[in-house]
């Protein structure tokens, strides 16, 4: 038996759940904030995200079936969660989900919790500006240098189609900081 289903069992187990969760917490919040951040953006709200999707997670655990890897279920709730709440807020602005992000992205200079450079936040403008599934593949490539075969377990998206999205996403950003030079 590997340690991971071990540990999924450790989850799944009543006596053993409040533990093996705190361990999940500790082993993954972090990762996690800095996806859910690369698209809420904001320091509060990607906070917020990460704390709906433990919620979520702790509630669904049991009916995980351990068909995909722990962090890869655990990555597309966050992802699912992020977006339906950046869907949410520009709903309430009564604005597109670009525009929303291109107003949050404007800020980010003046959020005391962002601490990018002027490259950083010419960057973060770019990624705003990508189509969502090109915004998920570049941050989850490029800034959590994952391997298309995970970012395909997570999206549910093929291979071939995350390499031509993230292709695609590396020449929407050079030709947009290309643009402002």
């Amino acid at each position: 038996m590997t340690d991971e289903v071990l540990f999924i069992n450790q989850l799944q187990n009543a006596s053993s759940k409040e533990f093996a969760f705190k361990t999940l917490v500790n082993q993954y919040k972090e990762r996690l904030y800095w996806h859910i951040r690369k698209i809420v953006y904001v320091h509060d709200d990607a906070d917020d995200v990460l704390q709906n999707t433990f919620i979520k997670a702790y509630k669904n655990i049991d009916s995980f079936k351990g068909n995909s890897k722990l962090y890869s279920w655990l990555y597309r709730i966050a992802t699912n969660e992020a977006i339906s709440f950046i869907s949410k807020k520009a709903k309430e602005k009564n604005v597109d989900i670009t525009d929303y992000q291109q107003q949050i992205t404007s800020n980010l200079s003046s959020d005391f919790w962002f601490d990018g450079d002027e490259i950083q936040l010419i960057l973060q403008k770019a990624i705003a500006k990508l189509p969502r599934q090109q915004q998920l593949v570049f941050n989850m490539k490029y800034f959590d240098e994952m391997k298309y075969n995970e970012i395909s377990e997570i999206l549910k998206v093929s291979v071939g189609s995350l390499k031509a999205s993230y292709h695609h996403a590396v020449k929407k950003i050079e030709t947009y900081i290309k643009s402002i030079n």
